[in-house]
């Protein structure tokens, strides 16, 4: 068989662990010479380890693929510019690039601390900007390149205590969309996916209640190596006419999510005020409001 990613030099970002760790070994499984970038930080962002990278390294050669470690941290640019600078000097190109890496900081809105929220922006929504930005100029060059990027139900439809998290996957949707717009002409794509998968940050979630306790020992079934094969088809040249999407992968299951676009309209031919508004407009509208819902009342089934 074909190994899809043939020769092909591919970033994952926060590879050391859980979802990245399954698409790097995946990625050079499938033929692909591999960065493997993590600075082997705690779940929250704390500390740091070469560890983890190395150890992705060292199993990707024992299985005969090719990978080197990076450590840089995403957070920042020039750090971000070198994760890219080490598949050019190693590799000599880029083809593909996955911005999986993430840290978490929840805490309910109001007790939020400036800091946690900056973080949290930092690592997954400019984390995601500076590697991408870095990596645009190489594919704008070669006329070819595919970005991943990482999105998350919290941001697509809503989660208690994430409101750091939300902001920041949601922000990812409009980057990758913007980055499929501007970079179309080149063949460069640029799609999102949002995991659903038992990891160390997932681990973080509170288990007070009975409720939180089961919805928790559900997502346990989901493995990371189940989102490792959509993210590794939108790196190939088979996903060449692919861009622009936002893609769910759960345990065997695959979804194509929506994106915001008009639900209805109410017109006024003489225009409206506040009063007007109050009057007509807003009980015509609201039929079609959306529930404050959160992402396990959109998906209540067991995992398949």
């Amino acid at each position: 068989m074909t190994k899809s990613l043939q020769d092909k030099v591919i970033i994952v970002t926060g590879a050391g662990r859980g979802i990245g760790r399954e698409i790097a070994l995946l990625c050079a499984g499938e033929g692909a010479k591999v960065v493997v970038n993590d600075p082997g930080v705690a779940a929250d962002g704390a500390g740091t380890s070469a560890a983890p990278a190395e150890e992705v390294v060292e199993e990707i050669k024992k299985r005969g693929g090719t990978a080197v470690a990076n450590f840089e941290s995403v957070a920042e640019a020039i750090p971000a510019s070198k994760i890219v600078k080490t598949a050019t000097d190693h590799f000599g190109r880029l083809d593909g690039v996955v911005n999986n890496a993430g840290i978490l900081r929840d805490m309910i809105f109001h007790k939020m601390s400036v800091e946690a929220f900056e973080a949290v922006i930092k690592v997954h929504l400019m984390g995601s900007f500076y590697v991408s930005h870095a990596a645009a100029r190489i594919f704008r060059e070669q006329e070819s390149g595919s970005f991943v990027h990482f999105t998350s139900t919290s941001g697509l439809i809503g989660n208690f205590g994430q409101a750091n998290y939300a902001a920041a996957k949601l922000g990812i949707v409009g980057l990758s969309k913007s980055i499929a717009l501007d970079m179309g002409r080149f063949n460069v794509r640029s799609n999102c996916v949002s995991p659903f998968a038992w990891t160390r940050m997932i681990g973080t979630i509170p288990t007070e209640t009975e409720a939180e306790k089961a919805r928790v020992e559900k997502i346990k079934q989901m493995g990371p190596e189940k989102i490792a094969p959509v993210c590794a088809y939108l790196l190939s040249d088979a996903a060449k006419d692919v861009s622009g999407q936002i893609f769910g992968a759960r345990m065997n299951e695959l979804f194509l999510f929506s994106q915001n676009r008009p639900l209805r309209s109410v017109h006024r031919s003489e225009g409206w005020t506040p009063q007007s508004i109050a009057e007509h407009g807003m009980p015509a509208l609201k039929g079609s409001f959306y529930k404050l819902d959160r992402s396990a009342d959109i998906f209540p089934w067991d995992p398949v």
